[in-house]
């Protein structure tokens, strides 16, 4: 076999290849067995039909092609393997000439991995901001806990705004009530906004027993963005009387005698929360950091596998429903144009997040064994709330072993720049990652929990055989 390989732009070649027949005849065995297989011929067992008596049934053709398809993945693979490609999704594949006994000659034309010179990433200055406990965080923490054990007591008075009301609803559209726009003895907070539009304002003023009737549009259900007469009538009012702020209310509320040593438990609890955040915007300012200062070229394909991925995850939690993405769209604020462009930024972003760390880890070598591979999908497992063994067996039916090892190995690559950044407060003060516990400091690089890890929707290099991106742990 004779390849040449030709770079079109920055991220993009074309293999141009030359195999002699013989080396097909592999494929072309396995052709006529499938083939023989398929076909019925009488006076020959099925599997048992010559190849002579295929091609005058089938035509050679047809075995040709056969054998080609078989035949060309492996080919295209050992020139890839070759030329040393680091290929990236689908390539595409023209044959040019096919000479039945003489050669076969294909151009495939395919992403690469551009190539990224990340330079010196130790020491990169960070700030944060300060790690403060103010009396007025410890004071909202305080407020919290007195709403949890607050008690609601009647009131013979017109509502108010924070007043907990007993509600029934009656909706109506086009002179049709609407099913599931009816309640009865629904509790409402008046003034929180999250029921439906020109409720609040409906109810304020009226007292038990009276009713308001107004038009608003529908944000959910089946009407939803119709227009629709309300009803909403007041059986009750109550509001919410809270416990006195003393050594009472810390035996209540906590294993705590005295309202001093509840408020000292709350700044120590806030001050690790306060430190994780300090972690997890060292975190992001390094990567906002590193995608500031690297430049290179993005391959399209792994960008729009990326847009791909996303738009579909999207799409599956809406149901595959038009009408309810529609609404989504309209309850964002955006139009379909305005949607796509945003993820395509982010798409854009994160892949190039992920090529940087890669390249990152190869610079530094970085290996990833075994026990770090388990605890990862152990944290992914918990993530989606699933058990280790059903997490690892969907990671591996789905083909997805290669995106687990390449998140990880981005983040250990992460967790070592971070390691050597040089992390500084507001006020100037320094800030040591390492005080931190090993699981805290692990969700801190891996993305603290509440947001995609590094790398979560792999668009680095495949075995050259299979170009896919295989199916994503849902």
């Amino acid at each position: 076999m004779k390849s040449t390989v030709e770079n079109l732009s920055p991220t993009r070649v074309r293999l141009a290849v030359e195999v002699p027949f013989e080396d097909l005849n592999p494929s072309l065995d396995a052709a006529y067995k499938q083939i023989a297989q398929q076909v019925r011929v009488p006076g020959f067992r099925p599997g048992k039909v010559p190849a002579r008596i295929i091609d005058q049934r089938v035509g050679r053709a047809a075995v040709l092609q056969e054998a080609i398809n078989e035949a060309l993945p492996k080919l295209y693979s050992d020139a890839a393997r070759e030329h040393e490609l680091r290929v990236l999704g689908q390539p595409d594949i023209d044959i040019d000439k096919l000479d039945d006994g003489e050669s076969l000659s294909f151009t495939a034309e395919v992403d690469v991995r551009p190539e990224i010179t990340v330079g010196d990433v130790d020491g990169i200055a960070v700030t944060v901001d300060d790690a403060v406990v103010s009396d007025a965080d410890i004071d909202e923490q305080l407020d919290g806990l007195r709403e949890r054990f607050g008690s609601l007591k009647g009131v013979d008075r017109a509502v108010e705004d924070g007043d907990y009301v007993s509600l029934d609803l009656r909706t109506v559209v086009d002179g049709e009530e609407v099913e599931d726009g009816a309640a009865s003895g629904l509790s409402y907070v008046v003034g929180s906004g999250d029921l439906v539009d020109g409720l609040d304002d409906a109810l304020r003023g009226k007292s038990a027993g009276e009713s308001a009737t107004f038009t608003t549009t529908l944000r959910n259900g089946a009407k939803a963005g119709s227009e629709a007469e309300v009803t909403a009538t007041v059986n009750s009012v109550k509001t919410k009387e809270l416990p006195a702020l003393d050594d009472d209310f810390a035996t209540l509320a906590s294993e705590f005698d005295t309202i001093d040593e509840l408020r000292d438990d709350l700044r120590t609890r806030l001050s690790r929360v306060k430190a994780l955040e300090q972690g997890s915007q060292a975190r992001e300012k390094l990567l906002e950091h590193l995608l500031e200062t690297v430049e290179f070229p993005l391959p399209d394909s792994a960008v729009q596998a990326e847009v791909d991925y996303r738009e579909h995850e999207i799409v599956h939690q809406l149901g595959h429903d038009d009408a309810v993405f529609e609404q989504f769209l309209s309850l964002q604020g955006k139009t379909r144009e305005e949607f796509t462009e945003e993820l395509r930024a982010d798409a854009e972003k994160s892949v190039r997040a992920q090529f940087i760390l890669d390249a990152i880890a190869d610079q530094e070598q970085v290996q990833v064994g075994d026990a770090e591979l388990t605890e990862y999908l152990v944290r992914q497992a918990q993530r989606y709330q699933m058990a280790p063994q059903e997490f690892a067996n969907q990671i591996v039916q789905g083909g997805n072993l290669p995106l687990l090892y390449a998140d990880v190995r981005r983040n250990k690559a992460l967790a070592q720049v971070l390691e050597s950044a040089v992390i500084t407060d507001a006020s100037g003060n320094p800030v040591d990652l390492k005080a931190l516990s090993p699981d805290a400091l692990a969700d801190v690089v891996a993305g603290d929990g509440d947001e995609e890890p590094v790398g979560a929707h792999d668009h680095g290099d495949h075995d050259h055989g299979d170009h896919d991106h295989g199916d994503h742990a849902e």
